[in-house]
């Protein structure tokens, strides 16, 4: 008789006694009581609002402003009228229209930026938790290695040897990016590695993709959310800033690409502060928007913000 065949009553055991404890809660209850919470918490739903809007001006965009936005409107650097909501460009271009197309570009960089460094994070986590011993050790020299490396002039020099266009955008910030989200996630899966649960599993005779991705992801909903909402306001930010140094693609229209003309017509200089604060403005509120969420995500997850939070009610 194997081993396994001798655990085998012990562990059905163990897990019957898990599954019939009233105090405990299965993953899926916990992430719907995740989601319910979110939706009574102010700061999360101030956020998810915010980030509504944005999104379903990106997706009318074409029906709103109809037609190429770099195309001349009117006369150069018109201030903001009731004809032109946000004025004019040097070249006479609709300030509000440029907005609202940039829009569809920044969000979708920025989400699929999120998106993307978020799955490599996890991937690389989940895989250094749980097989430990020299894939952990492997795994954690190369995170170590991108997190040494300074992110800005990395993120300079691919971006300057790369051909430009959104998809090397994209490539550049998950190449900058994803090692934060892997030691974050590592961290989480690496408590979760020792429970009884997920030893029951093991000696079951389960695979590792399905332990790591059925019994240890559903457990860190919360963090691995976090690190979504946080990649996203990397990846917004990032490409607005490598934009502005005209590293991007100048040719789109995008936030960082209006500031950047901006710029380079001397609107500082000439005072038309109507050509690049929109810009700056809809940056700033979308990465308030989702600080705020993932804000409510800690509060509602971490133990101690909780009691914090009833302390000062009280």
């Amino acid at each position: 008789m194997t081993i396994q065949n001798q655990l085998q009553p012990l562990v059905d055991e163990e897990i019957q006694e898990f599954e019939t404890t009233p105090d405990r809660t299965t993953p899926s209850r916990r992430r719907g009581s995740l989601w319910h919470r979110l939706l009574r918490d102010k700061k999360a739903v101030f956020g998810a609002i915010v980030i509504l809007i944005f999104v379903v001006l990106a997706l009318i965009a074409p029906l709103i402003f109809p037609g190429d936005p770099t195309n001349p409107v009117a006369n150069g650097s018109n201030p903001p009228s009731p004809q032109h909501w946000l004025g004019t460009t040097s070249k006479g271009e609709d300030v509000l229209a440029l907005t609202v197309w940039g829009s569809r570009s920044s969000l979708s960089i920025g989400f699929a930026v999120g998106l993307v460094a978020t799955i490599v994070g996890l991937l690389v986590g989940l895989a250094s938790a749980y097989f430990g011993k020299a894939m952990d050790d492997i795994l954690s020299v190369v995170t170590n290695i991108f997190l040494l490396i300074p992110g800005l002039p990395l993120l300079i020099i691919l971006a300057a040897f790369l051909p430009p266009g959104p998809g090397t955008i994209v490539l550049v910030l998950v190449v900058t990016g994803w090692a934060g989200s892997a030691r974050v996630i590592r961290s989480q899966a690496l408590s979760l590695r020792g429970k009884d649960f997920i030893d029951a599993a093991i000696v079951t005779g389960e695979r590792p993709g399905y332990v790591m991705f059925r019994e240890i992801l559903p457990n860190m909903a919360s963090v691995v959310m976090s690190t979504f909402l946080a990649c996203v306001i990397f990846g917004i930010g990032a490409q607005a800033g490598l934009e502005f140094l005209g590293l991007g693609d100048l040719a789109s229209v995008s936030w960082g690409t209006n500031l950047y003309w901006s710029n380079n017509e001397g609107a500082l200089i000439t005072g038309a502060w109507w050509t690049f604060v929109p810009a700056g403005t809809c940056i700033a509120l979308v990465a308030f928007a989702l600080a705020m969420m993932n804000y409510a995500v800690d509060q509602i997850t971490n133990p101690r913000l909780g009691r914090r939070r009833k302390a000062k009610k009280a």
